[in-house]
């Protein structure tokens, strides 16, 4: 599998931690995980976004390990937030999980299914 990453000279640079196309050829096989939201594996909430953005990206690898991938595999990330206030976290805990990996990315701000929820974020990851 080869991944190139692009951002075309003649548009807008990124704004943030990622690549504005990901290209993926001879990828054999397609793994898109479900929006992973800021609970603990033990169910529990916290009321902090960070500690949220914390749970979404150790439930995020956990998925990934469970089909034998890992973060180096994803290849977009859609991060849902329920406010701009809740940004700066959801920057710092993606710069501390994906490090220098940059990924196409879309950010939306809206509405979760529990008004407890910060944070959610699916991937699709290429192997």
């Amino acid at each position: 599998m080869q991944i190139r990453h692009s951002n075309a000279p003649d548009a807008p640079a990124p704004v943030g931690q990622y690549t504005h196309a990901v290209e993926v050829t001879g990828a054999t096989r397609t793994v898109y995980i479900s929006g992973q939201v800021g609970g603990a594996a033990d169910g529990s909430v916290p009321d902090d976004a960070t500690e949220q953005g914390r749970n979404v990206w150790r439930n995020i690898t956990a998925q990934l390990r469970a089909v034998g991938m890992t973060l180096d595999n994803i290849v977009k990330i859609t991060t849902i937030v329920t406010s701009l206030d809740h940004l700066p976290a959801v920057r710092a805990t993606r710069a501390e999980a994906m490090g220098d990996r940059k990924p196409a990315s879309t950010l939306i701000v809206a509405g979760l299914v529990s008004p407890a929820l910060k944070i959610e974020v699916e991937v699709i990851a290429v192997a």
